[in-house]
């Protein structure tokens, strides 16, 4: 099933055009409904946890967690999403370069407690922005390239904390019917890039399918939550 959208390649650059273009069906102007059913799983009961949002756009759902006490940090090439998501918060934010990764940003904003840096995913680290107590990745692996899941996973694995709690939103479909992104991630995939290291636990399936997605020529569409933390050695 994997082998249709197995060697699609999305430049960055391609990224930064549909922002310039406005082609950001995927941005979602409230809070997601599957990080709002599940924060209480994702939090565990803990305060002031600090979270990762990988390729987070301009993500309202940063807002939303900062406004709870919690810190976010996230990574996203495109610098007019990062620089949108504080304008339209009205949140006024300073500017710096990383001096460990050449040309690129961090944007922070001067009220709450987010930090946003621009930049290639695959740039940043631990050594960078340390590890976390939890990672909300919602169009992040269904958008990289097919045949960088390696890659990626291996670099969340890096960023989570002891107690890190992971959740993931991942699509099915059928990827004969549409070339992506978003891509078709199977839930063995899932297990495959993580299940070593950490424990799966699938909180909701939920039918996802709207006319949106049907204008794609799609006939189903699944949307899986997982929720991944590290195994305790």
């Amino acid at each position: 099933m994997l082998a249709p959208q197995a060697n699609r390649v999305m430049e960055l650059g391609e990224w930064e055009e549909r922002w310039q273009d406005k082609r950001i069906g995927f941005h979602q102007p409230e809070v997601h409904k599957m990080l709002e059913s599940n924060i209480d799983k994702v939090l565990a009961s803990r305060t002031g946890v600090r979270f990762f949002f990988p390729l987070c756009g301009k993500a309202v759902d940063m807002k939303w967690l900062a406004d709870q006490g919690h810190s976010v940090v996230g990574v996203e090439i495109s610098e007019m999403a990062v620089k949108q998501f504080f304008e339209e918060n009205n949140m006024t934010y300073s500017e710096e370069p990383v001096p460990a990764i050449p040309g690129a940003k961090v944007y922070k904003s001067s009220e709450k407690n987010i930090s946003l840096y621009q930049c290639d995913l695959y740039s940043f680290s631990s050594s960078i922005g340390g590890q976390f107590g939890a990672i909300w990745d919602r169009g992040s692996l269904v958008a990289i390239n097919p045949k960088d899941r390696e890659k990626y996973a291996a670099l969340i694995i890096s960023l989570m904390a002891k107690d890190c709690r992971y959740l993931l939103d991942t699509l099915l479909y059928n990827p004969e019917l549409y070339p992506g992104p978003p891509f078709f991630v199977p839930d063995e995939q899932v297990q495959s890039l993580f299940g070593k290291s950490c424990d799966i636990e699938q909180l909701q399936s939920v039918d996802a399918l709207t006319d949106r997605h049907r204008g794609w020529g799609l006939d189903f569409l699944t949307e899986n939550v997982h929720l991944i933390t590290p195994k305790s050695v």
